[in-house]
């Protein structure tokens, strides 16, 4: 995911330490600020860390939302936030769904925020096929 781009190259810049170095290899990252030319589909297709803070989708455990949770759940983490983070994964299918409805196959150009949120939840639609029958882009469920 962060070689494709996502969150505009910002998201966890000042945390790899905490994560395998090979992540971050290729990775498409902006220390300085959010850009959104650094998206796999070069747009905005995300709210800030403020707005997420006063919806209360930040858990402490983790301050830069769920992406963070997911990457801690991957290493191996388990915790009390897990139940709520892995349902508001799987309600991102619906989502998933509105591309199927309405996109043509290999049309990256179709509903692109759509389909940066989706990468930035752990959704690939960069994959071929992927809005047919049997297609990959779904299977990266937690």
């Amino acid at each position: 995911m962060l070689r494709l781009g996502i969150f505009g190259g910002r998201y966890m810049t000042d945390c790899a330490a905490e994560f395998p170095d090979g992540w971050f290899d290729r990775a498409r990252l902006c220390h300085e600020r959010h850009d959104p030319a650094l998206n796999y589909f070069g747009v905005l297709a995300s709210q800030s860390l403020a707005v997420w803070r006063a919806k209360g989708w930040i858990h402490p455990d983790d301050p830069r939302g769920w992406f963070q949770w997911y990457c801690r759940y991957y290493m191996g983490r388990r915790g009390s936030d897990d139940e709520r983070q892995i349902a508001r994964h799987r309600a991102m299918i619906r989502h998933v769904v509105q591309l199927y409805r309405n996109c043509r196959d290999f049309d990256l150009g179709c509903r692109r925020r759509q389909r940066q949120a989706l990468l930035q939840w752990g959704y690939d639609t960069t994959a071929g096929g992927f809005c047919t029958a049997g297609g990959n882009g779904a299977k990266n469920e937690i």
